[in-house]
Parts: C-alpha cells; sequence; structure tokens
C-alpha cells in the first residue's frame, strides 16, 4: 500500500516544483545519494538490496545418508569414523586428555564422493548439518566474507539447539577458493575471509555446549594457505581418491539396485572396463544406460546399453556429424592404427572399434583396461606412446600424409614422455627437472618420439592387409567389436610381429 502511494506521490510532487519554478534536479541528486547509501549498507549487512537475491537457508538438519549408503571409499570411511568417534565419546576424551579435534579436510578428484561422506559424518554422529561453499564467501565489499563465517559458525550453533543436539558439522565445499594460499603483503578480501575461519576455529568464540566440527572439501589440497593446515585447524587430512575395481563394483551395485536389469548383465565386467572412473561417472552411467533402454522401449537394461552408456560418459552423445566418404576412410584407419598396436602391445585390449561422431572426436578405439594398475614400467609407458603415434602412422602409411585428427593423439603422447623423462626412466636417468635446459628436455623428448614412430610404422607394415579387411567392415558397419577385430587379425596376419630387430 505505502509503495503505490510513493509511486503516485512522486510524479505529483515533481510537478508540483516545476509549476513553482523550483528545480527538481537537487531532490533526484539526493535521492540517487539515499538509495545508493541504503544498497550499500544492505550489501555490507548481507541483506538483498537492488539486483541481490536473497540466499536461501543452508540445511541445517540431520541428513539420512549413512556410510553403507555410499560405495567403495572403506579405507577413507574408517579413517573418517575414528575422527568421528571423537566427537561423539566426548567424556572418554576428557578422561584422556585429548583435545577435540576441530576440522576435518577431505581432498580428492570431483565426483569422488567428498560431499555424500560428510553428509555420512553427520549422520553418524547425529549432528546438525550445515553446508556451504568457498564462492559464497567472495564478495566486492571489504568484510562481507568475514561476517558470513560469523554468521555460519552462528547458524550451526543455533540450529543445533534448536534440533536439541550437543554438536554440529559444518561443511564447506570448494575451501580452495577462501583458503588459497596468502602471497606477499597485498590486503584482500579473501584475507579477512581466511582470517576470520582460522579464528573461528581456533576456538575463541567457542560455545561449550555445543561442539562445532568444519568438514571442508577441496580438489586442490597444493593450494591451501599453511594456516590451514597445521594441527589444531584441520587435524585429519583424508584423502578421498578414485574408485578401484572392488570399489566400482559396488558403487555399480548400489546405482542399479533400483533400476531393471537383464538376466546375464555382469556387474564385474561393467566394473573391469570403467577404470578411472569416479563415483559420480558411475553413477551417470546407470543412468545414461536405463535412458538408453527407455528409448529402445525395452523392459530391462541390457549389456549394450551399459556399453552405449559407457562411450556416452566417455566421449559424450553421438553427434550429427555427416563426413565426407574420403574423411570417413581416413578416420577408420586412424583408429585401426590404434586398435592393431593396441591389440599387439597388450592383447585381448580392444573392445571395440567405431566410426560413430561422439563430442569432438569422429571415431575411437573404446580399451578394456584390464587389472587396476598404478605403477608403470619403462616399457608399458612407451607401448602406451606407440599407440598413441599408430592412428598418424597408418594415415601417413595409407595416405602418404598425416591429417589434424592426430592433434590430441600427440599431446597425450608428450604426456608420456614428459613421464618418462620426470620418473628418471629416461636415457638422461635421474635427474633435476629444474636444474635441465629445456633445450636438453626437448631433445630428450623429441629423440624417444622419433625412435617410438619408426617401431610403431615398422609395426603396422606388417599389418597391410587387416588395414584392408577391416577398413571394408568398418565403412559398412560403423561398429566393430573387439572380437571380430581379433579374428581378422589372427586371419589375415602371416608371420609373427618382431619389432626393434
Amino acid at each position: 500500500m505505502g509503495k503505490a502511494i510513493a509511486i503516485g506521490a512522486a510524479p505529483a510532487l515533481l510537478l508540483f516544483l516545476i509549476y513553482l519554478g523550483v528545480s527538481p534536479f537537487p531532490l533526484f541528486v539526493a535521492v540517487g545519494i539515499a538509495i545508493m547509501g541504503w544498497w550499500l549498507f544492505r550489501s555490507r549487512s548481507g541483506s538483498p538490496g537492488f539486483g541481490q537475491k536473497k540466499r536461501t537457508r543452508r540445511k541445517d538438519s540431520v541428513p539420512n545418508l549413512s556410510f553403507e549408503n555410499i560405495g567403495g571409499q572403506q579405507r577413507s570411511k574408517e579413517e573418517l569414523k575414528e575422527a568421528l568417534d571423537f566427537l561423539i565419546h566426548r567424556t572418554k576424551l576428557h578422561d584422556y586428555g585429548i583435545r577435540p579435534i576441530k576440522g576435518i579436510l577431505l581432498s580428492g578428484p570431483p565426483g569422488t564422493g567428498k560431499t555424500l561422506m560428510a553428509k555420512a559424518a553427520a549422520h553418524y554422529t547425529d549432528s546438525v548439518f550445515v553446508t556451504t561453499s568457498g564462492s559464497e564467501f567472495v564478495e566486492m565489499y571489504v568484510g562481507v566474507g568475514a561476517q558470513r563465517i560469523r554468521e555460519l559458525f552462528q547458524e550451526a550453533r543455533t540450529g543445533a539447539k534448536r534440533s536439541k543436539k550437543n554438536s554440529a558439522i559444518i561443511f564447506i565445499d570448494e575451501i580452495d577458493v577462501i583458503g588459497g594460499r596468502r602471497e606477499g603483503s597485498q590486503h584482500r578480501e579473501y584475507d579477512q575471509t581466511l582470517n576470520q575461519l582460522l579464528t573461528e576455529m581456533d576456538g575463541i568464540t567457542t560455545d561449550q555446549d555445543i561442539q562445532v566440527l568444519v568438514i571442508a572439501a577441496t580438489n586442490r589440497k597444493d593450494m591451501l594457505d599453511f594456516a590451514l593446515l597445521r594441527p589444531g585447524r584441520f587435524d585429519r587430512h583424508i584423502s578421498v581418491d578414485l574408485p578401484d575395481k572392488k570399489a566400482r563394483s559396488m558403487i555399480l551395485h548400489l546405482h542399479t539396485k533400483n533400476k531393471p536389469l537383464a538376466e546375464g548383465v555382469e556387474i564385474e565386467q561393467l566394473a573391469t572396463e570403467t577404470f578411472g572412473f569416479s563415483g559420480a561417472q558411475l553413477e551417470s552411467l546407470t543412468n545414461e544406460a536405463a535412458i538408453y533402454a527407455m528409448r529402445d522401449k525395452s523392459d530391462v537394461i541390457r549389456q549394450e546399453h551399459l556399453s552405449q552408456a559407457i562411450d556416452k560418459v566417455m566421449m559424450g552423445e553421438k553427434t550429427d556429424r555427416e563426413a565426407t566418404q574420403e574423411e570417413r576412410e581416413r578416420v577408420a584407419i586412424h583408429e585401426l592404427g590404434h586398435a592393431i598396436a593396441s591389440e599387439w602391445v597388450r592383447p585381448e585390449s580392444v573392445s571395440q572399434v567405431s566410426l560413430a561422431p561422439r563430442g569432438q572426436a569422429l571415431g575411437y578405439v573404446r580399451h578394456h583396461p584390464g587389472q587396476d594398475q598404478y605403477l608403470y614400467t619403462r616399457k608399458q609407458i612407451e607401448d602406451q606412446i606407440m599407440i598413441c603415434l599408430a592412428g598418424a602412422a597408418a594415415e601417413e602409411q595409407i595416405y602418404g600424409n598425416r591429417s589434424t585428427g592426430a592433434q590430441n593423439d600427440y599431446e597425450q603422447a608428450n604426456h608420456y614422455t614428459k613421464t618418462l623423462i620426470e620418473s628418471g626412466l629416461s636415457d638422461l636417468g635421474i635427474i633435476d627437472m629444474n636444474l635441465v635446459g629445456k633445450e636438453i628436455l626437448h631433445q630428450e623428448s623429441a629423440e624417444i618420439l622419433k625412435q617410438l614412430h619408426g617401431m610403431t610404422v615398422q609395426l603396422l607394415n606388417r599389418y597391410s592387409t587387416v588395414f584392408e579387411q577391416a577398413l571394408e567392415v568398418l565403412l559398412k558397419e560403423e561398429l566393430l567389436s573387439g572380437e571380430q577385430f581379433r579374428i581378422l587379425l589372427k586371419r589375415y596376419t602371416k608371420e609373427p610381429v618382431s619389432i626393434g630387430s
């Protein structure tokens, strides 16, 4: 009602001033200054002003998610439970004179379940769960971030009292946004926010009735300020890594529990083929497989739907790119080169060769990764480099030139070469990368690539007949299964392959 009266009165006042011969300009300036001051005040106080959206209230109840609902991460879960037991058995801590843990840092790649672990921690300890993100404290106005830190801790304590709990867990995702290393003497808004977080964690304003535990998550632990990482702030550093085969199997079983799987679907095989997948990717895989089944109007999710979903998660959705016949042939030759080298390096490793465009790729080879592996020898890395080089080498063998399709392959080959040198596995031996000139490193890298390229060309020369036969099938069907490909290899390879002799 008041707003309507003000809107109606403003034009009337303006016309009255003009009628009296008074200039309205000073009035406009005064009103503008008043509005600007009001807006700045509201911004500093954290309240919504012009152009600002009111922040949604953070959840302050106990989550229903338990550690049993999280697949894999057994070591991380046990380590986290041990730290949380200090929060549960407070009397025993007092008897032993143990200082309560104030913070737990979860670090690891994206999608590995750090947020889920924090929620399960709140459920395990029956604590109120308050969640936020580091980006919420980034503001252009000095002091706003620090004030929001104070409000966050106060909200956690108030929520615990309201829920009649004696503990609260504050979860800060992407803490590296506000907890990055402080360099030099520059005074930033981030520094004030970080200082306030350190102050709160030190317990200067601790409410003895409510035990507050801070759990933070980051993908870049190396970027965090040392003051955050020292004992007394984040006392426990728990790594949440990508799941191994056993963990992937558990995660897949969890996410397919409510989905209609066809008889004969092999979850263990799926776990083997998804090496390097995060928990989030595995969840997406099962969801995409269900979507593929729905598209086919199938009552159950079959193995081929899961196989298509792997390609979707890895490469992206199929595109409508229509390549020319010449481009399709070149892509087919390129991918067959990769497949031949892969099969020679590690038999039974090719899962399929496809000409269906996905994402940015016009074609691709899906490899069967075999057993999970975390340590590599020089021979194994050189084998991977040969697989990378084989696509362009095949084009060169058939067409006498290469194409831009090998750009990503070369980037991977250079990455593997760098790994060889940094690991002390090259002919340079064990070196300090900072003490060796760039020219020497480049020369060694070029020598490795040149030698392996020659070996790759020598390998592909033995399979010229296979290229002809497999190309015909691939152009017609656009898909060549690993079994079909291996049959062609055996049928059209007349002599054993010996490389480097």
